[in-house]
């Protein structure tokens, strides 16, 4: 197997200098390996490699348990309805309102209809989880805070995860607005207020043909606006298994990757379609004799479901909620029998018990937009528009949800329980838009406007973000992945065209309201941070809103003379019922639709003017930045460790509701704001490589850690992180990354050698009953004491190096460490030196003009150390070889093992067989006769 060198290296062809394979391997028995490694690249971001998509699954969410198990908690308690248990009072609307609703008993449900290896994936995932979330809460102090160590979780509960952070998704609430908005102001008002408003959640993305990028081939970008929680609501990850391996961001405590992510042959993304497809119910019940509840329904008078259950509050008294179902769904507001109206919530979920779980695994898999089309035909919930290319040239643009099949009136009021004529079509979905067409120019554009879902919503946000989106993506066409950073951050405020409008015909104005008017008028409308002329618009469309809430046309819905009926609606839907926020979202259309007489209009805004200009005269407006900061929520305030300072933690940010750089606060209330840009991400379909990503803060979760909120300013100000594809280029760690630190480049140039047990590894990997297991560079100098001692031992012989001098050995290897396609390394077990194992490329080797090099083929060898070391440990070599094709493989160009033993050494081919490898044909070689031996990624599969 080894080669006889001389010193004179430097006339050998490239690949000649190495020594050579797996030679003197003590006979012992069988060991196993871990299924999964961990690698964390420079930002802490988790790269994930397993035997297979179980495998894969599990490590997800044990990763996931580490950087996140105080957000794993929180939303295992907001689906369970159990938060206030740990948060106090302010969390018992959403306890009354998610045991009302039933989510945990859906989410159970709709599990039980999974396809059996879905369920096992899901439940891998969940095993997972609960490997680690005790490591993950020791390091995270919100639990210390509460006095609570992490639940388990159950196979089903990441369902329940995901309904309950969608189930407000499509605003269902908007329903009981339109409701006030009739009643007060007239049938012919409820469109008044449509926007995009409080409580939903909206997304900017676009595609890029080739025609339109540098590379020629397609870009895929944007950004999805959500609430933004601390820790991040998505999850930087890659998921690598021989069948796949992608890059994307996650949903803690989902497995997989639902809605941005990038396999290699396929990229795609989401934006919310605004379709409606939850309806309201207005129920009948009445009480029984025997304490039951019945309802009204289309054959009269039916036996409800009804139970009690109790809510924990810290620090307070528990409170009881009556829980009932009736023919349409869960009853969710009112619901005492005979004291005042209840309302019923239908969903796909609850009726159908199917979630769309059964695509995630699918979504790993796509090659193509073929492939991701198939898959999201399954989808339900949430109802999302995709966005799709592939390296091809395959384009895709469609609807993917299960939207019922019902009267438009459901769309837009709370209808009637007993009514048969508002019952859904059993059964039936509405058909779902789609096109495999780019668009016009190259580009596809996705904004939540009234676009490809416009069949099946009724609110949409206005048009500005697409509008500009479309503007300054037809400027050029030689786009790239680093020119996108100029997309995501466009602070254009296009609707602010109205209230200037009027501004600049306000009658009347004294000289500070002119001057006011004249630099407004002047004003280029970008709402950058550092704009005083931002922050003075801010301040009039602020006045105007306030002026609007008290005009008499709209005190029906403003005035408190007359309460609501929302009075009795949960603390939780005021966001959607709140009429200044109402006003606020919707000015361009209260400015401009009639409501209020243009005399009035005028008059209304001159006034604004006045005393906007009055205050600005007596204090100068500062920066937009400076008030408009990010104020995201989060379960428990943070406590940092590691010296933030205000502005770290909420930093100052352009942007606005309707620019494409979407900070969304709430006019007329607050300049803060909590609702923008969740992720950005830029896919490239030429160099996956050359993609990019961010988030508001960083991929771990606990207080403290270096990777906490480190990319919190590069979010800021709208720059990204490279998406790392190279293993090489990332740390291998089975810990925390906090507790294992890579040696940067620099600290590395000046360390000098080091000892073995000191150095990074490139891969480690914990077998269980034997160790854990480290490979690290042979450095020639530091070790060739050890090198040489273990070559030249008779057991060595084949090795070919049994009469070098240690002169000789330290030259050979310092010649492999030239070779870019040849690597040395030293295996570590438990910190102590077990074995030498050398890769190499066979098309750049010898062996490569001996047989037919097959793509994928990687070559090996494996020197293990003496016996008395081996014979301690049963399995000892097994043990070694099972992490050494563990390294191998985590690279899924990896296709073959190719070893080259000679043909001589039985021990060494009778090992290779026993683990899997086929025995290929004896080449002869200058220094030997050898055997070629094979073992392929299935194989190894097989052995994990």
């Amino acid at each position: 197997m080894g080669e006889t060198m001389t010193t004179g290296v430097d006339s050998e062809r490239p690949g000649a200098g190495r020594p050579g394979g797996p030679e003197a391997f003590p006979e012992d028995g069988e060991a196993s390996r871990d299924a999964f490694e961990v690698f964390r690249d420079d930002w802490g971001i988790p790269h994930l490699l397993a035997a297979d998509a179980l495998a894969l699954a599990r490590a997800q969410g044990y990763v996931t348990a580490l950087d996140r198990a105080w957000q794993l908690e929180t939303e295992r308690h907001r689906l369970l309805g159990t938060s206030a248990s740990c948060l106090g009072a302010e969390a018992v609307d959403w306890d009354r309102f998610v045991r009302r609703a039933r989510l945990a008993d859906t989410a159970r449900r709709c599990f039980g209809r999974l396809a059996p290896e879905t369920a096992a994936w899901v439940g891998a995932y969940v095993d997972g989880v609960n490997d680690g979330l005790a490591e993950g809460a020791s390091r995270a102090p919100e639990f210390a805070a509460v006095g609570r160590a992490p639940g388990r979780w159950e196979p089903w509960t990441p369902l329940g995860v995901w309904l309950s952070t969608h189930i407000l998704f499509a605003g269902f609430p908007t329903k009981l607005w339109r409701e006030e908005v009739a009643h007060r102001l007239g049938e012919g008002r409820t469109s008044l207020f449509a926007t995009d408003g409080p409580g939903t959640a909206g997304s900017n993305g676009w595609l890029l043909s080739g025609e339109r990028t540098a590379s020629g081939a397609p870009l895929l970008a944007g950004d999805p606006h959500r609430f933004i929680e601390a820790p991040g609501v998505y999850q930087q990850i890659r998921l690598a298994c021989p069948e796949f391996d992608v890059v994307g961001l996650a949903v803690p405590g989902i497995p997989g990757i639902a809605h941005f992510g990038h396999t290699g042959g396929v990229a795609w993304a989401i934006t919310n379609a605004m379709a409606d497809y939850q309806d309201l119910y207005r129920e009948r019940l009445r009480r029984t004799p025997d304490g039951g509840v019945e309802a009204l329904g289309p054959d009269g008078w039916y036996r409800a479901h009804a139970h009690t259950e109790t809510i924990e509050v810290a620090g307070a008294d528990p409170e009881t909620v009556e829980v009932i179902e009736t023919g349409r769904g869960p009853v969710i507001i009112g619901g005492d029998p005979g004291a005042g109206e209840a309302i019923s919530l239908r969903h796909p979920p609850r009726v159908t018990g199917e979630l769309g779980f059964d695509v995630l695994p699918a979504l790993l898999r796509a090659r193509t937009v073929a492939d991701l089309d198939t898959a999201l035909d399954r989808w339900v919930e949430p109802v999302n528009v995709v966005l799709a290319a592939d390296t091809a040239g395959g384009a895709l643009h469609r609807v993917a949800g299960h939207v019922p099949v019902r009267p438009d009136v459901n769309r837009l009021r709370v209808v009637p329980a007993e009514d048969p004529a508002y019952a859904w079509r059993e059964g039936e979905a509405a058909p779902l838009p789609r096109t495999e067409a780019v668009g016009p120019g190259g580009i596809a554009v996705m904004a939540n406007e009234r676009g490809l879902a416009a069949p099946l919503g009724v609110e949409f946000a206005p048009p500005h973000r697409a509008r500009r989106i479309r503007e300054l993506l037809g400027a050029r066409t030689d786009w790239s992945p680093a020119a996108m950073a100029a997309v995501h951050t466009d602070t254009r405020l296009a609707s602010s065209r109205p209230l200037l409008s009027l501004l600049a015909w306000a009658p009347g104005l004294g000289p500070a309201a002119i001057r006011l008017r004249d630099r407004l008028l002047r004003w280029d409308r970008h709402m950058d941070a550092d704009s005083t002329d931002a922050t003075l618009y801010a301040r009039l469309r602020t006045d105007v809103v306030h002026r609007l809430a008290g005009h008499p046309a709209l005190k029906g819905v403003t005035g408190a003379e007359d309460p609501w009926r929302s009075a009795a609606y949960p603390a939780l839907f005021r966001p959607w019922l709140a009429a200044v926020p109402r006003i606020g979202y919707a000015l361009e259309s209260v400015l401009t639709v009639g409501l209020l007489p243009y005399e009035d209009r005028l008059a209304l805004v001159a006034a604004s003017a006045e005393a906007v200009a009055a205050a600005a005269e007596e204090t100068p407006p500062g920066p937009w930045g400076e008030l408009h900061r990010l104020s995201p929520w989060q379960a428990l305030p943070d406590r940092p460790s590691d010296g933030s300072d205000a502005e770290a933690i909420r930093p100052g940010v352009a942007g606005d509701h309707d620019c494409v750089l979407s900070t969304s606060g709430v006019p007329g209330v607050t300049d803060l704001f909590a609702r923008g840009p969740a992720a950005r991400y830029v896919w490239d379909l030429a160099r996956r490589e050359d993609s990019r990503w961010v988030v508001p803060f960083g991929a771990s979760g606990v207080p403290g850690s270096a990777h906490h909120r480190d990319q919190t300013p590069l979010w800021a100000r709208g720059a990204l992180v490279p998406v790392v594809t190279d293993w090489d280029l990332l740390h291998p760690t089975t810990r925390h990354p906090e507790e294992n630190p890579a040696m940067t480049a620099a600290e590395a140039a000046t360390a000098g050698p080091a000892a073995p047990a000191l150095r990074a590894a490139v891969h480690e990997q914990k077998v269980e009953g034997f160790g854990t297991v480290r490979l690290v560079p042979v450095e020639p100098s530091a070790d060739v004491d050890l090198v040489h001692g273990w070559v030249t031992e008779e057991r060595a012989r084949f090795w070919g190096m049994g009469d070098h001098t240690r002169e000789q050995v330290r030259e050979i290897y310092e010649f492999v460490a030239s070779l870019p396609t040849h690597h040395a390394y030293l295996a570590l077990r438990d910190g102590v030196p077990a074995a030498l194992f050398q890769t190499y490329e066979p098309d750049a080797d010898p062996v490569g003009e001996c047989y037919d090099v097959r793509p994928g083929d990687f070559g090996v060898h494996l020197l293990i150390a003496p016996a008395e070391g081996a014979g301690a440990v049963k399995g000892y070599t097994d043990a070694l070889l099972t992490a050494f094709i563990g390294f191998v493989f985590r690279d899924p160009a990896r296709l073959r093992v190719v070893v080259e033993p000679d043909a001589r050494n039985g021990k060494a081919l009778a090992r290779m067989v026993r683990v899997g490898f086929e025995l290929g044909p004896e080449i002869v070689k200058p220094e030997k006769t050898a055997r070629l031996a094979f073992l392929t990624r299935e194989a190894a599969l097989r052995l994990a």
